[in-house]
């Protein structure tokens, strides 16, 4: 075990493995101590079909959670061991059944009794141990449902990239960083209105000289996200939050949020109640992001933009 030791947590699935190639193992010589010809590997499959009822190969696969063909191969080598057969009678005539032989359910009394000896002896090695691993499997399997163990990388990846991730304020050298990044990433979808050109062709004067700010997204110095805060007057809000892009390059990092935090932090510095934004639904990860920030739907207000489907406030 000493390449775990040096490796570590990082090779949990390989160990996994190997503990099962050694438990596989043994099992193989189980049933030989038994006078048992039987594979390991089969056991699923056939505990299900000890409980003498009408089912079918997709229904032992969806019980046990093997894939069909897999479940329809071991199903195969047990009709050649004389253990199964297949096409039995059934109510339902459009159903392929599957159940023991005769040999397969003298069998199935041979092995309860090897079942008991089995589960004595797990018992034992539990008791021995100063963690019950059968609980802690279980423990284990309903944490990686909730979220899977590819998600939780994914969190750790984005964490530790978002640290070399720098939010600032508008400078004139980021005008045109403003405009391409919203530019790509609104041609990328949709296309370009008047109301985007008047905005990107004139930051200062649409957004910043009337009480609104742009906030830029560095990574490794070098701008790869904005969003914008624009003051909105004869309204029930305070600002819109819009313009926000991210470069495709830099996306998975956790710029959106900490774009979108930001914002939400400087409107609430500067005394505001609500803000409000304009997306549409095919944009799934960005409206999960607003949701995510605190934003939810509104209905009816008026719009320049004949893209946007979905209207969002966050009351603050």
């Amino acid at each position: 075990m000493e390449f775990f030791n040096k490796v570590g947590k990082v090779a949990l699935g390989s160990r996994l493995r190997l503990m099962t190639a050694i438990i596989t193992d043994d099992a193989a010589k189980i049933y030989e101590l038994y006078g048992m010809d039987f594979m390991p590997k089969w056991f699923p499959v056939f505990y299900t079909l000890t409980e003498d009822r009408e089912i079918t190969i997709t229904e032992i696969a969806n019980e046990i959670g093997h894939s069909q063909p897999s479940v329809s191969k071991i199903v195969q080598e047990m009709i050649v061991a004389g253990l199964v057969e297949e096409s039995l009678k059934s109510n339902d005539k459009r159903r392929n059944i599957v159940g023991l032989t005769a040999q397969g359910i003298a069998f199935s009394k041979e092995l309860k009794l090897q079942l008991k000896d089995v589960e004595a002896a797990v018992d034992g090695l539990i008791a021995e141990s100063s963690t019950n691993l059968w609980a802690a499997l279980e423990e284990w399997e309903f944490l990686l449902e909730q979220k899977t163990l590819l998600k939780r990388v994914n969190e750790q990846k984005k964490l530790r990239e978002s640290q070399d991730v720098k939010i600032t304020g508008y400078e004139p050298q980021y005008r045109e960083a403003f405009r391409s990044l919203n530019i790509e990433w609104i041609s990328t979808y949709f296309e370009m209105e008047e109301a985007d050109y008047k905005a990107l062709d004139n930051p200062e004067e649409y957004i910043l000289n009337k009480g609104g700010k742009i906030f830029v997204a560095l990574y490794k110095n070098e701008p790869v996200g904005v969003c914008a805060l624009i003051k909105m007057n004869n309204s029930d809000y305070d600002f819109e939050m819009a313009k926000m892009a991210v470069s495709p390059k830099a996306q998975g990092k956790n710029i959106g949020f900490l774009l979108g935090q930001t914002i939400v932090n400087y409107a609430k510095e500067q005394g505001a109640k609500k803000i409000y934004l304009e997306s549409n639904t095919i944009l799934k990860p960005a409206v999960n992001l607003y949701y995510k920030l605190g934003f939810q739907k509104v209905f009816g207000l008026p719009t320049p933009y004949k893209r946007c489907n979905i209207q969002m406030e966050l009351v603050l």
